[in-house]
């Protein structure tokens, strides 16, 4: 197994630099930045200069690959506002031998999550409601029992999608096996005999305190859906994905059989096959999205780029100010978590799925960022090692610290 991969991995090496067309073709940028060529040499082979000195920081990404199971990894890299490059590497698939490129598509789990959150926002720009409305007001098909909760405050769109809401459920998604039958998102909601999770519940008044709830956006994707009044899959597909141009991202579950001929496998900590492909997700807002690291570029510089005013394909200036400042309790805003790392203020969300690991994360205002998605459970070490090397070989302010005061 440890020589196939090896193999694999070196022919994504030599042949899955595909390059979408709006990344940068120059070796040599004109305002000195490092050159394609010499980030992706520094990045692969571990000659990133760094203080951590951890076990991990000499390995190429070969060897780390093959170190943790991990057969696929691609990547994603955001400078000045563009792609400035996106790679393959290994194996997509270990049963069939397919090499990863930039267009094999992953499941991006959680980080559903924020790009639901886009299509959350894009209906309030449209007045279809407000934010802070009452969630029990914009459902049609299904209603929230507040447990007595909510006399202070409502469930809102806002704490749903903030993790807020003061739901209990913890969600955490399992997905199903392909043959499976699958419960309706109602029957999920309800803890249906056909769901595996637990019913959704109260436990404590909105805005009481940050728990994670991935119940709680799957009940924004009812009232998106009620709201709509068509599937939640074909909205997002037309109000959030077409706009951005992310040809390679789809929220239909199971995936469909044209997509499925370069989706990744699900792979176990050892990097073997799980025996299914891939396990489907109805929880299609929360855990659902299948996509590429370079689709998720776009998206990541739609945010940034509309944050400036520089941009308006789904989202105004002021109302993706929504997505990127916390809502005031706990670190997420309408979709990401945002945290000070180093000297920069930065908005990420990661990805656990079902033999994947996926993590988004990117500067507020500098113009930079990454995406890595990976198909296997111990996919998790191997995307932190990546991360690092990204963020120190391209000088992020991540890493910088405080200028000392002077008199």
């Amino acid at each position: 197994m440890k020589q196939f991969r090896l193999l694999v991995f070196f022919a994504g090496l030599l042949g899955c630099t595909n390059i979408p067309p709006e990344i940068k073709h120059s070796e040599l940028e004109s305002d000195g930045a490092i050159s394609i060529s010499s980030a992706q040499r520094q990045i692969e082979r571990g000659e990133v200069n760094s203080s951590e000195n951890t076990s991990l920081e000499t390995l190429t990404i070969s060897e780390l690959m093959d170190e943790f199971g991990v057969p696929g990894v691609s990547l994603a890299v955001i400078h000045d506002f563009q792609i400035h490059w996106a790679k393959g590497y290994g194996a997509a698939d270990v049963e069939t031998g397919e090499v990863v490129d930039t267009e094999t598509m992953f499941q991006a789990a959680s980080i559903s999550k924020p790009v639901a959150a886009m299509g959350v926002l894009q209906a309030v720009q449209t007045g279809l409601f407000r934010l802070d409305d009452d969630i029990n007001d914009i459902l049609e098909s299904w209603t929230l029992e507040d447990e007595g909760f909510t006399q202070s405050r409502p469930v809102t769109p806002r704490t749903l999608t903030s993790h807020t809401s003061g739901l209990g459920d913890g969600f955490g998604f399992p997905g199903y096996d392909p043959g499976q039958p699958l419960p309706t998102t109602v029957q999920i909601l309800e803890g249906h005999e056909l769901s595996n999770v637990g019913t959704v519940f109260m436990e404590r008044e909105p805005l009481t305190s940050y728990e994670y709830s991935g119940g709680g956006v799957t009940i924004m994707e009812l009232a998106l859906s009620d709201v709509h009044k068509r599937p939640f899959v074909d909205l997002m597909q037309e109000e959030v994905l077409d706009p951005l141009e992310m040809t390679r991202s789809s929220y239909a579950q199971p995936i469909s059989s044209k997509h499925d001929t370069n989706a990744a496998r699900a792979h176990n900590n050892k990097g073997e096959s799980r025996g299914p492909k891939w396990h489907v997700y109805p929880e299609h807002a929360a855990a659902g999205l299948w996509t590429t690291p370079s689709d998720l570029a776009r998206f990541i510089i739609e945010v940034q780029r509309s944050a400036l005013g520089k941009s308006n394909r789904v989202l105004s200036q002021s109302t993706i100010q929504e997505m990127l400042n916390p809502v005031g309790v706990g670190p997420y805003a309408v979709g990401f978590s945002v945290s000070k790392e180093g000297e920069g203020w930065y908005f990420s969300h990661g990805g656990s799925n079902w033999g994947f690991r996926a993590l988004l994360l990117a500067h507020k205002v500098k113009g930079y960022g990454l995406v890595i998605m990976t198909n296997a459970d111990q996919g998790s070490i191997v995307l932190r090692e990546i991360s690092r090397r990204i963020q120190r070989t391209y000088d992020w302010d991540s890493f910088a610290s405080a200028p000392e005061r002077g008199y």
